[in-house]
């Protein structure tokens, strides 16, 4: 016997209302539940490691650092091919791993490279640099916030920055942020090699006398009867002073670094890279939004704690919002909400003239019930609204009233 599913719907009409109403209530709570982005997320199935080594050459980065290093990674078990680039002191490999890795497995395959790594390192040869591992290039900046503040220096700025931080990160929906545009300080010591020569001194001896004197001993520890006390010499710089005070040994008789060397603090020069908001030097919170996650409901989280923390900044220091997917998000929602409402208006409006009202009605249900249940679907896969998403579904809305249509017929 043959099973005709719409002979059955009409004969059992109040299951077949029943699970009309059903499919619709499911709907409506996966469309207001399902996560918004502008763009689709994507896995990048690569990462990359940095090493340095001063005073090498191109070809011991290549013998000493980089193919231990390749050894190791190739143990992955999904490793496809790294690519390694070397000059003096310094080793560039690019990690990739094989085109049908699961999205599931890449973090964990970067965990195991990290770990394989991070053992390798205890073989390196002394003064190696790293391996500094990078598998974060797939995350994308959600909202951009410039911080500025005329006139106040830049380490102030950055301690401004990182409370910033640290209150926007309580936010839902936030899996970092990112400080952009953070100038390193450094403490430069700047001589003088004429007068170095004349002294009887090097850069190196230099070198070794800041070596020496920043370092940490432990001295052992003292029993009480209550808690255990430590002790230990502490050596370790702590203001620009201290370190303009080392003992410097040169012809018999001990010298100050200052008086051989000028030591100041200042900033990395060159400097990375200089970001500016309306002509006026700045400091960007670049604010990454968790995969899956309601990008509207994250825009206006964002919004309202913005404003708080820009309310409660010190006199002369601005917070100011550069950029925000939310609002290409609603734009893009809202474009498809009025496709959508125009559509089926139209096949409404067709379909009520050319096949009379209860053809017109069964087009026009079949319509947004179809819609209902792909968006059940969306929302049990992972899936979410993004301008890939959205351009589809605007496009099947021709397609979904051409079955109707066939189907009445």
């Amino acid at each position: 016997m043959n099973l005709n599913l719409s002979a059955l719907a009409v004969r059992e009409r109040a299951v077949t209302l029943f699970f009309i109403v059903l499919l619709s209530l499911a709907g409506v709570y996966a469309f207001v539940k399902l996560g918004r982005a502008e763009d689709p997320s994507f896995t990048i199935k690569t990462l990359t490691v940095t090493t340095v080594w001063p005073g090498a050459t191109a070809r011991e980065m290549q013998d000493l650092v980089a193919e231990p290093l390749e050894k190791r990674i190739q143990e992955l078990a999904w490793y496809d091919r790294v690519e390694t680039t070397t000059r003096p002191g310094f080793a560039y490999l690019t990690v990739t791993l094989k085109d049908n890795t699961p999205p599931s497995a890449v973090a964990e395959e970067f965990y195991q490279a990290r770990k394989k790594l991070g053992d390798e390192a205890r073989n390196l040869p002394q003064g190696v640099l790293g391996p500094f591992v990078n598998d974060e290039y797939s995350d994308v900046s959600f909202g951009l916030y410039a911080l500025k503040a005329q006139g106040m220096p830049m380490r102030d700025l950055v301690r401004e920055a990182e409370k910033i931080r640290q209150d926007m990160l309580h936010v839902p929906g936030v899996k970092k942020i990112n400080i952009l545009g953070e100038q390193p300080e450094q403490i430069f010591v700047e001589f003088s090699y004429e007068k170095l020569a004349t002294l009887g001194i090097s850069p190196q001896d230099i070198a070794a006398a800041l070596q020496r004197r920043n370092t940490v001993t432990p001295a052992g520890s003292i029993d009480t009867q209550g808690p255990q006390v430590f002790i230990r010499l502490d050596g370790a710089y702590d203001s620009v002073q201290s370190i303009a005070d080392t003992p410097i040994v040169a012809s018999g008789r001990a010298l100050k670094l200052s008086d051989i060397a000028e030591v100041r603090r200042g900033y990395q020069e060159p400097a990375g890279y200089v970001i500016r908001h309306d002509g006026e030097p700045a400091i960007m919170l670049g604010v990454v939004m968790q995969q899956g996650w309601n990008g509207l409901e994250l825009g206006k989280a964002l919004e309202e704690r913005s404003s708080q923390i820009a309310q409660s900044l010190p006199l002369g220091i601005t917070l100011t919002k550069v950029s925000d997917q939310a609002v290409n998000i609603d734009a893009a929602v809202g474009e498809f909400m009025v496709k959508f409402a125009m559509a089926l208006g139209v096949v409404l409006f067709v379909s009520l003239i050319a096949l009379g009202w209860r053809v017109g009605i069964v087009v026009a249900l079949a319509v947004p019930l179809t819609l209902a249940v792909v968006f059940i679907i969306m929302l049990e896969t992972g899936r979410f609204f993004d301008r890939i998403t959205l351009g589809a579904l605007i496009l099947a809305l021709g397609l979904l009233v051409d079955d109707a249509i066939i189907a009445i017929e």
